[in-house]
């Protein structure tokens, strides 16, 4: 299966904009989304085209092909507006033999989390991780609006066997993961 997995909209349309672009044009099966969707929250600068109408617009052509989290930014107010849930803590997916656990992150942490997964998935600080450790995957996609230390707005591409975390500004594989090796 292949999964185009982002985080931290944070209200870009301009961003959204792009995400929703390559999702049409890479053939995937679902866009897997971390939370922070439309609000831009109070520790953060107003990131490019700042728009949550027009972010909702964008997301919702797409609502039968998004798998969804809540993020620490997101308010009841915003299921209202976007017709696919929004509002779970965590979504379990099963993909290619192993067990996905999507989260934002600010509740269940790398440190922190369910046992007897295969890939815990989460973003929440906007710092893209790729690695395996004690036999579980971590991946964080980063931001693809306020991308912090020093990173570029990224997004993840699950490709069975292979993960990746890609540059959305110009396309460039951040890090690559492939399963088996």
């Amino acid at each position: 299966m292949n999964f185009l997995i982002a985080s931290d909209i944070h209200g870009s349309a301009s961003r959204a904009t792009g995400l929703a672009d390559i999702y049409r044009k890479g053939g995937f099966r679902k866009m897997l989304l971390l939370g922070d969707l439309l609000y831009h929250g109070p520790r953060n600068d107003l990131p490019e085209e700042y728009n949550p109408k027009e972010v909702i617009k964008i997301l919702s052509e797409l609502k039968n092909e998004i798998i969804s989290v809540r993020g620490n930014c997101e308010a009841e107010v915003d299921q209202m507006v976007l017709p696919f849930p929004v509002l779970s803590e965590s979504s379990v997916v099963f993909a290619d033999n192993m067990t996905l656990f999507l989260t934002h992150g600010h509740i269940h942490t790398p440190e922190k989390h369910p046992e007897g997964i295969d890939v815990f998935i989460s973003g929440h600080t906007h710092i893209p991780v790729l690695e395996k450790r004690d036999g579980t995957i971590y991946l964080n996609p980063g931001s693809v609006s306020i991308p912090k230390g020093g990173f570029p707005p990224s997004y993840a591409i699950w490709d069975y066997p292979e993960i990746k975390v890609v540059s959305l500004e110009d396309g460039k594989n951040l890090f690559t993961l492939t399963l088996g090796t």
